[in-house]
């Protein structure tokens, strides 16, 4: 019976590729399903052996690990450097910016303006 050992909604490129290397590395025969076009349905990795699938979770979980930790020390890098958060965002890219807050604005006043009464 198939084991599903990894749903791949939201996972980055880079992170599902260094999830094929691992498991090529290491032999873990698994097979791969995408996503739908639509996102009904998940992609995944897979495997039908009951061994090959425990030891393809236990590789799974030292690298999910060691990438947790590589993110942290990425994104505590980037927040010393000044690389995060609005203003930073606002800098690098103004208009789309300010193009999703006046959206976001607009939705909230089109939301807000049957409760507000202008009398």
């Amino acid at each position: 019976m198939p084991h599903h050992l990894m749903n791949l909604r939201h996972v980055p490129d880079d992170e599902a590729d260094e999830i094929r290397a691992l498991f090529e590395q290491h032999d873990v025969r698994y097979y791969e399903t995408p996503p739908s076009r639509w996102g009904i349905s998940m992609g995944g990795f897979w495997v039908h052996d009951d061994d090959e699938a425990q030891r393809a979770r236990d590789l799974l979980a030292d690298y999910q690990t060691q990438r947790l930790a590589h993110q942290r020390e990425d994104f505590a890098r980037r927040q010393q450097r000044g690389e995060t958060g609005f203003w930073y965002h606002f800098r690098q890219r103004p208009i789309p910016v300010l193009v999703a807050v006046l959206a976001i604005a607009a939705i909230l006043g089109v939301s807000l303006l049957p409760f507000i009464h202008l009398d």
